[in-house]
């Protein structure tokens, strides 16, 4: 019977290129350029109307509830719902 003869030992791995990711594409950005400003109407500068000095409600969370509180010492009804805790308090500072 033949027998072929047996392999070589490799030493070390074979070599293989290492792949890197193309280059993404330059994006080209836009220059704009500056507005000039126009008439301003008296509704657009007024800042938003805020809380009323000294009430500022939040949030706080016990547990799986979330109650309404504010800085006068107001605290409204614990919920489940962050939301409902929410509209509670805005409901107290739009309220004042």
């Amino acid at each position: 019977m033949h027998e072929d003869p047996p392999a070589t030992a490799r030493t070390t791995a074979p070599r293989t290129r290492a792949r890197t990711a193309p280059a993404p594409p330059a994006v080209p950005f836009a220059v704009l350029a500056p507005v000039a400003p126009g008439p301003v109407s008296p509704s657009a500068s007024a800042p938003p109307p805020g809380p009323p000095p000294g009430h500022s409600a939040t949030t706080i969370e016990r547990g799986s509830f979330c109650l309404a509180r504010c800085t006068c010492g107001w605290s409204g009804p614990a919920r489940r719902s962050r939301d409902l805790a929410r509209t509670d308090a805005a409901k107290h500072v739009s309220t004042l």
